[in-house]
């Protein structure tokens, strides 16, 4: 073989064993499972790849195989043309930079782009060696049994949804992070953590006389569900509905009569996936919170889980606080009652 043939020769095998090593980087950089979910999202590129990145063990043997196949060839033919030691410092000069350190710098930062070009060259050289790469990977699939999926915690998740908001190439907005956010932890509190206590907490006597004034003194206090207790406030007896208030004459009427019996009462607890399904299990959005002994202390509604979720309250023309459970700090000892 002429040295002109030599080299042309020579490079080609650089160019394989470049190809090989940044394949071999590049491609396991990208996670089986987010090439999938990518794929199903019909980016064809990923699902491209997902084809032979789902075969771990055979693409890993198939690129290593190949690629110390073509570097242990590059190193006879350099030594064919020059002494023994400037074809050793030739190879290894040559694998370092133009085989390993160049192409793996490259896949690593371009993986999904390059990994999808070179598929077509990867399916030949899988169909090439399979009788020995097949083998291999079985031997490994045993040995180390399926690769494992990622897992995150919530934390990890909460952490991606920050770090993603923040790149300028994100479609992700500072609202739709804090929603995100809320879902993702809403779940480990209680209804104890977000109720609005009993110091704060606004209830009518069941034998309380239905008065303009009472109406009034109702309406102020901006709440669409009145609790009514009997003789005292751990005695919830019912619930008293603004809207049957509304419009209506009530002459010698007490609150105990208008009243609905739907009272529920729940731990404090209770978890907040549990208590928003139990809000629309039973189609109720007030429970009573309230602990082992039976003792009143406090109210929970649907909108205070839906606050959790989305990361804010949720204030409206006739809210005069926006954070209850600071008020009933100083509100110790006290008993809101109409």
């Amino acid at each position: 073989m002429g040295h002109a043939n030599v080299l042309l020769a020579v490079f080609l095998l650089i160019g394989l064993s470049s190809i090989f090593s940044g394949l071999t980087l590049g491609l396991f950089t990208l996670n089986k499972d987010d090439l999938r979910r990518k794929s199903e999202l019909g980016d064809k590129r990923a699902g491209g790849i997902y084809d032979i990145r789902k075969n771990g063990n055979l693409l890993l043997c198939t690129l290593l195989i190949g690629n110390v196949t073509v570097n242990s060839i590059l190193s006879i033919l350099l030594g064919s043309i020059t002494s023994g030691f400037i074809a050793s410092f030739l190879a290894i000069s040559l694998i370092v930079v133009f085989g390993e350190i160049l192409p793996q710098a490259v896949f690593a930062r371009h993986a999904l782009r390059l990994g999808s070009k070179f598929i077509w060259v990867v399916k030949i050289f899988i169909f090439i060696l399979y009788p020995v790469a097949k083998p291999l990977s079985m031997f490994l699939d045993r040995l180390l049994g399926e690769e494992l999926p990622t897992v995150y915690s919530k934390k990890e998740l909460a952490k991606i949804i920050d770090q993603q908001e923040e790149l300028l190439e994100s479609v992700i907005d500072a609202d739709e992070k804090r929603i995100m956010k809320g879902v993702l932890s809403y779940s480990e509190k209680t209804a104890g953590e977000i109720m609005t206590p009993r110091t704060s907490m606004v209830a009518v006597d069941f034998a309380e006389e239905i008065t303009q004034e009472n109406i009034d003194a109702l309406r102020d206090s901006g709440h669409s569900r009145i609790p009514v207790y009997r003789d005292n406030p751990d005695n919830i007896v019912g619930i008293l509905y603004a809207k049957d208030l509304i419009g209506k004459k009530f002459a010698g009427k007490k609150a105990g009569d208008l009243a609905r019996g739907n009272v529920i009462f729940v731990n404090p607890q209770k978890r907040l996936d549990d208590l928003l399904n139990d809000f629309k299990r039973t189609r109720n959005h007030l429970f009573i919170v309230a602990d082992k002994f039976g003792s009143v202390m406090g109210i929970v509604t649907i909108e205070d889980v839906i606050e959790e979720i989305i990361g804010e309250e949720i204030v409206d023309e006739f809210d005069k606080y926006e954070d209850l459970q600071e008020i009933a700090i100083s509100r110790i000892g006290e008993r809101v009652v109409l």
